[in-house]
């Protein structure tokens, strides 16, 4: 596993927070619902390989804040190059930035399927909190 992420002391206290591995079993039906973490968690490996081609698989780390789920991490490399075709977003970001990407991308398909109101609120949640983040215009550039 390569940490590509701050120490946790070193990070600002609205700062995301990795979910510690006893409590990974849990992180997905909490994040996506029960009904829909399957699908959100292949949602989210998907868009990444879709919007990336140096992602090619590997373990992600789960993170959260406040004690909210709140978005996946590729932890295989610390930086990925983003092309959104859709869009015409094309720039390299971190892997956390990567991660907060890939799980909006997986939020928003999500919610053309179902309707579902932990999905909306784990959305506007993730949304909130990449408008704080270092890189908040290369992930609203890849995102809109």
């Amino acid at each position: 596993m390569t940490d590509t992420l701050p120490a946790i002391a070193d990070a600002p206290c609205n700062a995301a927070t990795l979910v510690p591995d006893a409590r990974r079993g849990a992180f997905l039906p909490t994040l996506f619902g029960r009904r829909h973490f399957f699908k959100g968690e292949t949602l989210v490996y998907s868009f990444l390989q879709w919007l990336s081609a140096d992602y090619g698989g590997g373990y992600w780390q789960f993170m959260e804040r406040a004690g909210h789920a709140l978005y996946l991490v590729p932890a295989g490399r610390p930086a990925y190059r983003i092309c959104c075709n859709s869009n015409g977003y094309e720039g390299t970001v971190s892997a956390d930035a990567a991660g907060i990407i890939a799980t909006l991308f997986a939020f928003s398909h999500l919610s053309f399927e179902v309707e579902d109101d932990h999905l909306a609120e784990a959305f506007h949640r993730l949304r909130d909190y990449a408008g704080d983040h270092p890189e908040a215009a290369k992930i609203f550039g890849a995102i809109d």
